[in-house]
């Protein structure tokens, strides 16, 4: 049987956009591809809005399955997905690299929370399509 890729979701702090990712990767492509998030710095939290919006949204409960971690804390992957790290963005190593380039919401309005929610929901399924096909 194939292995699963394993795809990492990352930016500088792990607490919002990265997490609401591993949440929907989990949620939506765990038959295609295992789904990690991790960060340069960790944050006590997940973000309160992307949790209360991903629990309203999807009956995901990101505080019961997920923290926020660091680079070193999750396995090698094959795919690293950064979330829109403007300077500094995280380096690990895989063999397929992307930039998603989405605004953190954090501070903002739930309408932007749901629209950066909805974009990542949809590269995730863009996501799932490639990587199954290979």
């Amino acid at each position: 049987m194939k292995k699963k890729t394993k795809v990492a979701f990352i930016c500088v702090h792990n607490s919002c956009r990265s997490q609401i990712a591993e949440a929907l990767g989990k949620h939506l492509a765990s038959d295609v591809f295992e789904s990690y998030s991790a960060g340069t710095e960790t944050k006590p939290q997940i973000n309160q809005d992307a949790v209360r919006l991903m629990k309203q949204l999807y009956d995901i409960d990101m505080e019961k399955t997920q923290r926020s971690k660091l680079l070193s804390e999750i396995p090698p992957v094959d795919i690293v997905i950064t979330m829109g790290c403007n300077v500094e963005c995280p380096f690990l190593p895989c063999k397929h690299r992307e930039d998603w380039g989405l605004e953190d919401p954090t501070g903002s309005s739930d309408e932007v929370f749901l629209q950066v929610i909805k974009a990542i929901e949809g590269k995730v399924l863009e996501l799932k399509e490639r990587v199954r096909k290979g």
